[in-house]
């Protein structure tokens, strides 16, 4: 149903409203600036460290650390990963997008959820159950295997909610010209897939970038392996912050990339009338191949490593099962999931009030500052708070506080995206007309603004809950003396070789993300519009 808004015509109230006139924020245009730029400032802490900290090691020493064989292959392994596991992902993503959303494959509902399911299962933990499986597996194939079947729904959730908006009028223009199916797809679907395709690529790179336990596992090295190693054995040495200065200079060079390669071209539909329904492809004799190629790529991305951690547990009984152990490992994670959860999602408010509301390229850059720090992987944050807090605060190291922190700079923009979406939906004549009718701002923000937003900072709120619950690395650097997480206790038990011990951590962290990975892919629908 559409609703029209026609114009004012008698109350005074409506008139500042069809004028225009933006409605005042709860604290004031200023406050809300500079709770802002306070949050931008605190993001720029981690690449801040970077620069201090090489600037500090002097010329030759950096250029001596950097410039040597080691780093040179680091950066070879980095390279290879990014560029074998990129373009798989990019075409297990779109095409299995393209299989759901646009041909008539059997079980569309179904193959739609189960696509998105291997979004549940941490990276490290897919490489256990592929370690446990072939014990064997090391080296850059085993990783670009394990980390393309972790990482493709990243592509995947995008590319399918795109498609299935796509208005099918240009793919009918393009039939009608004569182009087959093939030859419309990627002359004409393809390129609207392009924002949906990049984000997802960098997304992947990004994680690859940051990911320490899977191939730690699995011993091949990349940078953040390198630097935990380095830290491990010289705590914040200078090797150690000359690798972390390659890898945040990698991490914005990808950034670079993802906005340049978005390009100019509009990819919305300008004209009225209700959108056409989109015609599905029949399969045919490729009914069959689709649904095992499908079936494949399910079983080996989720069903292997749900049946390795089942296996585990069922090997080592009930004794590994002990609520002494897994109890307050659970509770904590809970416990640092929400506190952080909310946390981010009270910090992200400022930012995507501004950017909504008074949008700026000033409000653009404070945003932008926000995912250049989360595009970092979580041990080079972990080492800034680490410096700094010993430095600076001694008082507050190893404290929770310290650590939510983090976990607030590495998930902001998971916050941040969804409370922008929620705040651009909540039409601001309701604000003004509250304010008009003398309700006080922030009555008028908390009565309108925030209940409008509340479904979306709660999707958002969900979602960095599942980054926290799976997160090792800042938690292993940060978290105060008796912190034991799923993440952290499935890691020591690993490390020990104790895969039965480590399976229950496992499939407790697999059961917390399960349901907010389909909250993540009904998300993506309900953008969609489905």
């Amino acid at each position: 149903m559409t609703t029209q808004v026609s114009a004012p015509e008698t109350s005074g109230s409506t008139t500042t409203a069809g004028r225009g006139k933006r409605p005042r924020p709860p604290f004031g245009v200023s406050a809300v600036g500079v709770m802002a730029v306070l949050i931008a400032l605190f993001a720029l802490v981690p690449l801040g460290y970077v620069a201090v900290m090489t600037a500090a090691t002097g010329w030759d020493t950096a250029l001596e650390l950097i410039v040597r064989p080691r780093v040179g292959e680091l950066l070879l392994n980095t390279v290879l990963l990014i560029v074998f596991t990129v373009p798989l992902c990019l075409v297990l993503g779109v095409g299995g997008a393209w299989l759901v959303e646009r041909t008539t494959l059997r079980g569309q509902k179904v193959w739609a959820v189960l696509l998105a399911a291997p979004l549940a299962i941490p990276a490290f933990v897919n490489s256990y159950a592929w370690v446990s499986a072939v014990p064997s597996l090391h080296g850059l194939f085993s990783g670009v295997l394990i980390a393309t079947l972790s990482y493709f729904p990243l592509v995947y959730i995008p590319a399918a909610a795109t498609l299935s908006r796509l208005d099918p009028a240009v793919e009918q223009s393009a039939a009608s010209l004569g182009l087959g199916a093939w030859r419309a797809f990627f002359r004409v679907v393809l390129p609207q897939l392009r924002i949906a395709m990049t984000g997802g690529a960098l997304l992947v790179a990004l994680h690859l970038l940051a990911e320490y336990g899977a191939f730690a596992m699995i011993r091949f090295d990349t940078f953040t392996t390198a630097i935990m190693v380095q830290y491990q054995s010289t705590f914040n040495g200078a090797a150690g912050t000359m690798l972390a200065s390659v890898l945040v200079f990698f991490c914005l060079l990808l950034l670079l990339v993802e906005v340049r390669s978005r390009g100019t071209a509009r990819y919305a539909r300008v004209g009225s009338g209700a959108q056409a329904k989109a015609l599905r492809l029949p399969l045919h004799a490729y009914q069959v191949p689709a649904q095992l190629a499908l079936l494949g790529l399910t079983l080996l991305a989720f069903g292997l490593p749900l049946l390795f951690v089942l296996r585990w547990i069922i090997a080592g009984g009930a004794d590994i099962w002990a609520a002494d152990e897994f109890v307050p490992a659970l509770w904590q994670t809970l416990l640092y999931g929400l506190a952080g959860a909310g946390a981010t999602t009270v910090v992200a408010f400022p930012m995507a009030y501004l950017a909504v509301r008074h949008a700026s390229w000033f409000s653009k850059a404070l945003e932008l500052s926000n995912y250049v720090t989360s595009s970092m992987p979580g041990i080079v944050v972990a080492l800034a708070f680490v410096t700094v807090s010993i430095r600076l605060v001694p008082n507050v190291y190893q404290t929770a506080g310290v650590l939510v922190a983090a976990y607030i700079l590495l998930f902001l923009p998971r916050a941040l995206v969804n409370i922008r979406a929620g705040l651009a939906q909540a039409p601001k004549e309701l604000d003004e007309a509250a304010q008009a009718l003398g309700t006080p701002p922030l009555l008028s923000f908390i009565r309108v603004t925030l209940r409008l937003t509340a479904p979306a900072a709660a999707g958002g709120a969900a979602l960095v809950f599942l980054g926290i619950a799976n997160e090792l690395t800042a938690t292993l650097l940060l978290s105060p003396n008796g912190t034991r997480t799923l993440a952290t206790e499935f890691w020591s038990k690993s490390s020990e070789i104790d895969y039965a011990g480590a399976a229950p951590y496992a499939l407790l962290m697999i059961v917390i993300s399960a349901p907010m990975t389909y909250l993540l892919f009904q998300q993506s629908k309900k953008v969609a519009g489905q």
